[in-house]
Formats: structure tokens, sequence, C-alpha cells
């Protein structure tokens, strides 16, 4: 008499199974990430909506408005001025911060104690109570610098100094400084030979990190521009403010290039810090 074949009997999904699939971490953020996302989504929906009335959606999809923008002569010269300015701040900063970095970690150790409490000052004073400090300074006398560049590149370095310091004293005391500035004065290179050839291309990845950053950071500034300048050197946020009375599709565009714009330049020092922590575990 043949046997018949015993089916396994079908079991239901585990608890271990089901924990596995409902992760109650990963649902709460991601429900964070989709409310901050939110505001964006919409803004990005309305800068490419042709019309958006009472509906959820928009009656149709067009880049006329990004194309107005970047035609926009007013919206180029702003982006044009808040890149010089950004640079100018970044290329001074580096100038300044690169030698007193140096000493600290080869010369002079007590300047470092000096640093650490001076790049805590930006952070301790508000842009307001600085803004007005400068403006009673430099709004007339000898150096009469209001409404000029000249007094944003100067303010700029005092916010990202410390950024800027401190990405480029991490990267000091990672490679040993002292040591390859020993080794290369004894195979005849001078200070200034040994720093340029030996010391320098050390440091590229944390002067990138730092440069992108902080170039991130000042894109977005509105304080010091809008009271020290305003619509005397108009800047990509002072502009974004005088056209709050313009169409809200455009402003939503010019919103979202802002954004992007940001975020690429986050997305960039993110990603070379990843590559400088790889490099170094190699």
């Amino acid at each position: 008499m043949a046997h018949a074949e015993t089916l396994p009997a079908h079991k239901g999904p585990t608890a271990a199974s089901l924990s596995a699939t409902f992760n109650p971490y990963a649902w709460i953020v991601g429900s964070v990430f989709a409310v901050l996302a939110l505001p964006l989504v919409a803004t990005l929906g309305y800068a490419l909506a042709t019309r958006w009335g009472a509906t959820l959606v928009p009656d149709g999809l067009t880049l006329a408005w990004f194309v107005e923008l970047w035609t926009t002569p007013r919206f180029v010269a702003a982006f044009v001025r808040s890149l010089a300015v950004a640079v100018g701040a970044l290329t001074l900063s580096l100038v300044l911060v690169m030698p007193v970095a140096l000493l600290a970690h080869t010369r002079y150790p007590w300047l470092d104690r000096w640093m650490n409490t001076l790049i805590l000052m930006p952070f301790a004073v508000p842009p307001v109570v600085s803004s007005v400090g400068l403006l009673k300074l430099y709004a007339g006398g000898p150096l009469p610098l209001v409404g000029t560049p000249w007094i944003l590149i100067p303010t700029y370095f005092t916010i990202v100094l410390p950024f800027m310091y401190r990405a480029i004293a991490n990267s000091l005391r990672a490679v040993d400084v002292q040591s390859l500035m020993d080794a290369a004065q004894l195979l005849g290179a001078g200070p200034l030979k040994a720093f340029f050839l030996v010391i320098l291309p050390n440091l590229r990845g944390g002067v990138q990190i730092a440069i992108f950053l902080s170039f991130s950071f000042l894109v977005g500034e509105f304080v010091f521009a809008n009271m020290l300048v305003g619509t005397r050197f108009e800047t990509l946020q002072v502009y974004l403010n005088n056209m709050r009375g313009a169409s809200g599709h455009f402003t939503s565009a010019l919103v979202i290039t802002l954004f992007a714009f940001t975020l690429i330049l986050t997305w960039l020092g993110n990603r070379q810090a990843e590559h400088t922590i790889t490099e170094a575990t190699r």
C-alpha cells in the first residue's frame, strides 16, 4: 500500500520576518524626510507649472520660468556678484589662514589655542550686531566702504574663518606636517619649497572640503549683504528679497535654482570628504 506523501504545512510570516519588513526607524526617518521635502517639491512644481489654480496638480508643465530667470540681466549680474564676493573671501581666507595654521602646528603650538578661541567669535556675535558695528565704522570717515563689495569680502572672511581654519588644521594634524617639513629640509628643500611641493599637495582634500562648504554657505548669506550693501551691490539673496512682489512662478524658479546650486556644492564637499577619509584609511 503506497504511502501518501505528506505536504509541509504552510507557515505564516514569523515575527522576525515581520520585524525585518516593518522597520519603525526607517518609517520615522522616511516620514520626517517626506515632511521636510514637501515644501521643496511644491516649490519645484510651482516653478514648472504653466498655471496652478485650485487643483492638486498644475494645469501644465514648462521650463519657461527658468529660461526667463537665466535670461534676466539683473539675475545674471547678481549671480556674478555673489560668485565674485565668495571667491574673493575664500581667496583671502586661504592666504591668511594657511600660514597661521602651518605656524601653529610647526613652530608655535600656543597659537592654535588662540585660534580655537578666535574662530568661536563669529558664532558668539549675531550678524545683525556685527552689521550695525560695521555700519558705524565704515559708513563714512577715511574708509567709506559701506555699499561696496570691499566691505563684504572681509566680512565674509570672518564667516568662513571657523570652517577654513578647522579643516586646514585637521589636515595638518593628519599628515604629520612637522615630520614632512623636516624630511624635506634634510633633502635640501627650503621652507617655501617644502610647503608648496610637499605640504600643500597633502592638504588638497581638506582645503577642497572647506572651499565647497564655505562657498555654499556664502551664497546663501543675506543679513550682511542686505544691511551693508543692499541694492547698491545686489547679491543673489538680496535679489531674491527684492523680487518678492514678482510672479510666484518666477520666484519659485529662483528659489529652486539657489537650492540646487547650494545642494551641488554641499554634495561636492561631502563627496570630497568621503574620498579623503577613504584615502587616509588606505
